[in-house]
């Protein structure tokens, strides 16, 4: 009788489920069954993902797959693929790896060789987005940073874009983070939408003053938001301190000369002479000066 040899068996497929970001029953006929089949979910939180498995009578394996942790994470979960074994990636709530764990699992499983499927289902950006009456492209920016002085700095690199900008915001930020946006980006109208799906839902539009004076006026509330803020129109053209704020921002996030300078000339449409003298004058210098 012929064994089969593990090392020769052919890997897994990498699964990225959609799954609800409140209601229950916003998962897929699709999601569900691949959920049973895979032989492990990994999960950002297992103890959340555990709630939607048990409503759905479903028992499949679970390991944890969290921010801060995902590269070690990802070795074991990447040797069950080896073995052959089908996974599912989940989140705690919407798509993996939008503002959410899930990137490096990917990026690794691609790098070997390992068939990555998406899943597609709910999502906080295409739920806001979908109700919030904003017509015309949209640029999402996942988080926005922490800090404030991290924080404006980014808005000030997106303060001249034609596009409408779209991220998410945790709720004991949300009032600094609008009024961050206030100060560099001046009165916009703007979409704040809140426990989407769920039994709280909330969604206001208005100008980001009355906005935020709205908030402001409130105790203090739960649930991650989603914001949308209007854009400028045709975007201006990029003035030279433009370019040096991008490069600031870029290096205060730890990236290498290179990148910056390829992520600067996507975002201007400049060229690379254009970018590089300043880039490594900045870089050569260590910490950019304020």
């Amino acid at each position: 009788m012929r064994c089969e040899n593990e090392q020769q068996r052919a890997p897994g497929t990498l699964y990225v489920v959609a799954t609800p970001i409140g209601n229950l029953e916003d998962i897929t006929l699709r999601a569900l069954r691949i959920l049973k089949e895979v032989a492990l979910i990994a999960a950002e939180d297992t103890r959340h993902t555990r709630k939607l498995l048990t409503h759905y009578n479903i028992h499949t394996q679970l390991v944890s797959y969290f921010k801060g942790q995902e590269a070690r994470k990802a070795e074991g979960i990447l040797d069950a693929l080896r073995a052959g074994q089908d996974v599912a990636l989940v989140s705690d709530a919407g798509t993996p790896a939008i503002a959410d764990p899930g990137t490096i699992l990917v990026q690794k499983a691609r790098e070997g060789g390992i068939a990555v499927v998406p899943v597609p289902g709910p999502s906080a950006l295409a739920a806001g987005l979908s109700i919030a009456g904003f017509e015309g492209p949209v640029l999402f920016v996942g988080f926005l940073p922490a800090k404030s002085g991290q924080r404006r700095t980014l808005l000030q690199i997106l303060a001249n874009q034609g596009h409408h900008l779209l991220f998410y915001e945790a709720p004991h930020r949300i009032i600094d983070s609008l009024a961050d946006c206030l100060a560099v980006l001046g009165e916009r109208r703007v979409f704040l939408g809140r426990e989407l799906t769920k039994l709280h839902e909330e969604s206001l539009v208005g100008g980001l003053r009355e906005t935020l004076a709205l908030l402001s006026g409130r105790p203090a509330v739960k649930g991650e938001f989603v914001v949308l803020i209007e854009g400028v129109g045709e975007p201006s053209a990029p003035a030279e301190e433009t370019v040096e704020t991008r490069l600031r921002w870029h290096h205060a996030q730890g990236s290498s000369l290179k990148s910056a300078v390829q992520a600067v000339m996507a975002e201007l449409g400049l060229p690379r002479s254009a970018v590089y003298k300043q880039a490594l004058a900045l870089w050569g210098s260590g910490t950019p000066a304020s």
